[in-house]
């Protein structure tokens, strides 16, 4: 009687174990499937190497047996999640193994794996216990002879070769290094375990690397043990394992190792059906989690992506998830504007339209504070606890606005608010954002800078930036650079002295300003229109520093006792025009002088513009007579006529006086005819003055600025013009950077000497600042003239010269005046000025107050001035001022003084 034929089963091939064995997936029943592990009769296949236990001490790792690998791979190739039948032909007592046949297919028409195994020579059949009349046992011998005789596998004539056999590395001793050195890039693997639905076991090839890979930026439920040892399963985690499993297992996959947490690497596992992370989020059997998402290196949208497309359908896991509402309306959701001021490391004030709104760095956390609090410390040692300035001193803060001030002042910005904070504790609700210039995210440049550091947040808060990921990797980055708060060195220190209202600090600074000539600066508070506080970078020290040369009116004030005193007219827009083009820029100043509370008075130019001309241009302030000595006083005056001409701000009720030439008649034989004059330049060292004619000025004007115009949109080519002695050419003026006419007086290698013969001012400048000038800008004739004053001298003494000359200038320089002609020299005109509405000699006035000398001339039509000025003289004699003081040196003593008449 013949035995009966063992039953046929059917399934999906799940995991190899060896080259003889298989676990075999049956059909599902409602849950996770039943599975067989089914052993090859009849052969034997080559061991392969396992790693040391663990657990037990003194475990050795095993190496493979020839052809172990090689065998294990056919098979896997050949089955894995593939449909078999197998039947099942004994089961070994005690062990519970079962043995069996194994066939590729729908049925036992398919492929024999144990004969396909066996023809590969690949494992070796049991010869021990042949039964002659089993047909399938004799198949196999004659397989296996086969093989041997054609020398397949371990049957190879020329023996076994070494890469046959395995290296296997079971433990990756600097996981860190191991990670680094593969650089990011996907590396083929096999995987070898699931051990949950976010962990894997696999060989990395061809190196036969054994690692334990964590999924990056994801968690499925966890297996854990209880209080007993018993492993629980969290709601989810059997089905998010199965998940995991049926996609992985045993498959060729490219693993991009990416981090490490503790001895585990975190990667991606890429299928060639896509990211087993995303599918996972996707079908709500994870959950995107920080810690580790900062090292994803590709994809970590599309993580956040799935996950929120889980949340919506309440996919598994998120079952019970509540959607949060949108904190932030659409139409307030993105605008754009130009920064005005970096509050600090994290924080920007925005100008949009005619607003400013400040903006937060959404989910950026700048450098803090971080002192030991001894609350049983005494009251002093607290009280110097206290940091007043945490820009210097908390560490990295003054690098972290550094940053943002030296990349956004002044920079047009996209802003897209991600979430708005609610009003907490005291502070009030912030705007928080993500900011872009020039495509670059601010936040994840000044993260990856180590300037600042990401805020955690709980699991199910999704009020943070829409960049998350993105500032999470750059912290990442940082952290392995060691940068900045991240540096394992010493933090930069900044000893800044702030000598903003000390007297005593302030003059010894003084005189170090003084010399430096024009020294760099950075704005950091404007407290009115002319009143700035600056730190010098160069002396690091923080000053109170006062625009010069002009009035302006103060701005809306807070005094103590919460007492708010109003602005003056224009004083608030006069502090915002400042603001707007001063605050937190690179400036340079030019300290002249201090005020009696420690505050330093100068010049301060924004990229070359003088602020007290822009100040005065606009209306906004008027010139102060203390600038008349200082070489911006001409620019000044320039300034607020053009203010006046448009009645801005401050003159915009301002009507300009009515004012006819005169033509004075005298008696005598003297000529009189007086035309209005503007006097531009004063010679240094003679009663000599250069002079425009008032009725030419708009007609100057309008060729200057046609001039400055074609020089603007056709600059000059650098090296194009050569200079000559004598020539005119255009020319640019060092205090203001404009385009003007000028004569060439002399050439001194790359340097050349120049008259601007429209204002009369000389200036050496060098051969890049000059430019041939169009002819049809040479057809207006100079239209400053020089003129020497008449019937004066200068006195002898030195000193006292050049106090004359101190008051000859300050009386005419840049003023409107009556000149008339009253004897010529050969190429030069003497004349007299009167003021327009007094009509009062400016020569006799000097005259008077003892600056200068009355001259005697003997022409008949100069009798009159010459005997007026001679009045005027005695009489400042007698009053014994200024020349006079020490009595009449025109005596007979007057050879002892060098006077001559």
């Amino acid at each position: 009687m013949t035995a009966p034929s063992p039953a046929v089963q059917k399934g999906i091939v799940k995991q190899i174990l060896s080259g003889d064995a298989v676990v075999i997936r049956g059909q599902p029943r409602g849950g996770p499937p039943p599975e067989k592990t089914i052993c090859f009769s009849n052969i034997t296949a080559p061991r392969m190497a396992r790693r040391p236990n663990p657990n037990m001490e003194g475990a050795t790792e095993t190496k493979d047996e020839p052809f172990a690998w090689e065998a294990r791979e056919y098979l896997r190739k050949k089955l894995i999640n593939k449909e078999v039948v197998f039947t099942v032909e004994y089961k070994v007592p005690g062990t519970g193994r079962e043995y069996g046949c194994v066939y590729l297919g729908k049925d036992m028409n398919g492929e024999n794996m144990t004969e396909q195994l066996v023809s590969e020579g690949l494992v070796e059949v049991r010869r021990g216990g042949v039964r002659a009349d089993d047909a399938s046992q004799s198949a196999l011998i004659q397989l296996e002879d086969g093989a041997k005789s054609a020398g397949k596998g371990k049957w190879a004539t020329e023996g076994i070769k070494p890469d046959s056999i395995r290296d296997v590395t079971w433990v990756i001793e600097n996981p860190r290094n191991f990670v680094d050195s593969h650089h990011n890039e996907p590396i083929d693997a096999v995987i070898e375990h699931v051990r949950d639905g976010c962990t894997v076991r696999a060989f990395l090839l061809p190196s036969f690397d054994y690692v334990t890979v964590m999924l990056s930026g994801i968690k499925c439920p966890m297996f854990k043990q209880d209080e007993e040892g018993k492993q629980m399963a969290e709601p989810f985690a059997t089905e998010a394992k199965y998940f995991t499993e049926v996609r992985l297992l045993q498959r060729d996959v490219k693993i991009i190792l990416e981090g490490v947490s503790n001895q585990n690497l975190l990667g991606t596992v890429i299928h060639p059906n896509g990211n087993i992370a995303e599918l996972l989020l996707k079908e709500g059997f994870a959950r995107c989690v920080d810690w580790s998402m900062g090292v994803v290196t590709q994809g970590a949208e599309k993580l956040r992506a799935a996950e929120k497309s889980a949340k919506e359908k309440k996919s598994r896991i998120w079952k019970d998830y509540k959607v949060q509402e949108q904190s932030v309306d659409l139409k307030d959701q993105s605008f754009s504007g130009k920064v005005v001021e970096v509050v600090n490391g994290d924080a920007l004030n925005v100008k949009a339209g005619d607003t400013i709104k400040k903006v937060f760095l959404a989910s950026i956390r700048p450098p803090r504070q971080q002192l030991e609090q001894n609350e049983n410390a005494p009251p002093a040692t607290k009280e110097a606890n206290k940091r007043p300035r945490p820009l210097y001193d908390i560490p990295y803060m003054f690098e972290a606005r550094e940053f943002l001030r030296k990349k956004l002042i002044g920079k047009k910005v996209s802003v897209q608010v991600d979430y708005i904070q609610p009003p907490n504790q005291g502070f009030p609700e912030k705007i928080c954002a993500t900011v872009t210039t020039g495509g670059v995210n601010v936040g994840e440049a000044l993260v990856g800078k180590g300037l600042a550091t990401v805020i955690r947040y709980r699991q199910d808060d999704d009020q943070r930036s829409s960049h998350y990921d993105e500032l999470l990797a750059a912290e990442a980055r940082a952290i392995k650079k060691g940068m900045g708060l991240h540096s394992k060195k010493e933090p930069p220190i900044h000893r800044v002295a702030d000598v903003s209202g000390d007297i005593t600090k302030a003059k010894q600074f003084l005189p170090f300003l003084q010399r430096a000539g024009r020294s760099e600066a950075v704005v950091e508070f404007v407290a009115s229109g002319s009143r700035l506080r600056l730190f010098i970078p160069r002396e690091t020290c923080l000053i109170t520093f006062l625009v010069s040369g002009i009035s302006c009116p103060r701005g809306t004030r807070n005094m103590p006792g919460g007492v708010v005193t109003p602005a003056e007219p224009f004083g608030d827009e006069a502090m915002l025009f400042t603001k707007e083009m001063c605050l937190q820029r690179e400036v340079e100043v030019q300290v002249e002088a201090m005020d009696k509370g420690g505050n330093f008075i100068g010049w301060l130019f924004v990229e070359n513009v003088n602020l007290s001309v822009g100040l005065v241009e606009e209306g906004l302030s008027k010139v102060h007579f203390t600038a008349e000595r200082s070489n911006y006083y001409k620019a000044l005056c320039v300034a607020q006529d053009q203010a006046k001409s448009k009645k801005l701000n401050q003159w915009a009720t301002y009507e300009e006086p009515i004012e006819k030439e005169e033509v004075i008649e005298d008696t005598s034989d003297r000529n009189v005819t007086y035309k209005k004059v503007v006097v531009t330049e004063v010679s240094p060292d003679e009663l000599k003055f250069y002079a425009q004619c008032v009725d030419n000025g708009p007609q100057l004007e309008k060729l200057m600025e046609q001039l400055r115009q074609d020089m603007e949109s056709n600059p000059p080519l650098t090296g194009s013009y050569t200079p000559k002695k004598g020539e005119v050419c255009a020319a640019q003026f060092s205090v203001d950077e404009s385009w003007y006419r000028a004569k060439v007086e002399k050439v001194e290698r790359s340097h050349v000497k120049v008259l601007f013969i429209d204002y009369g001012n000389r200036e050496k400048t060098d051969v890049s600042r000059l430019a041939k000038l169009p002819a049809t800008y040479q057809t207006l004739a100079p239209q400053a003239q020089e003129y020497a004053m008449a019937c004066v001298t200068l006195p002898p003494d030195e000193d006292s010269k050049a106090d004359a000359l101190d008051a000859f200038y300050n009386d005419i320089i840049n003023k409107e005046l009556m000149m008339n002609t009253e004897y010529k020299a050969p190429g030069l005109e003497f004349v007299t000025l009167v003021l327009p509405d007094t009509k009062d000699d400016v020569s006799q006035g000097l005259i008077s107050a003892g600056w200068i000398l009355a001259e005697r001339r003997r022409e008949k039509r100069l009798a009159k001035i010459v005997s007026d000025y001679q009045k005027a003289q005695e009489k400042a004699k007698i009053a014994r001022v200024n020349l006079w003081r020490y009595g009449d040196f025109t005596e007979d003593d007057a050879k002892e003084f060098g006077y001559k008449k």
